[in-house]
């Protein structure tokens, strides 16, 4: 797999994560919060916290997307709610 290091490539490595756990059926898929891990100076990669209605409910899912080749080492579910 390609490295990620742009916002546009930790945004199609996580859709495509999220496609692979909850099928193709998401809508509005953004992400919400981003920061590198352990810290900026020595990325090795990305906690992504991603949003997305499916089935009339908006999930809030973690991902662990490593830099080198976009990897998924870690999904966590943090929460799901009916949208306002």
């Amino acid at each position: 797999m390609d490295s990620v290091k742009t916002q546009s490539e930790i945004e199609n490595s996580a859709r495509k994560a999220i496609e692979a756990l909850y099928g193709a059926d998401i809508k509005d898929l953004k992400i919400r919060s981003l920061f590198s891990l352990p810290n900026e100076q020595k990325r090795e990669s990305w906690d992504a916290q991603v949003i997305f209605l499916l089935n009339n409910l908006q999930y809030s899912v973690d991902l662990t997307i490593q830099e080198k080749d976009g990897l998924i080492t870690n999904a966590r579910l943090i929460d799901t709610m009916t949208p306002l």
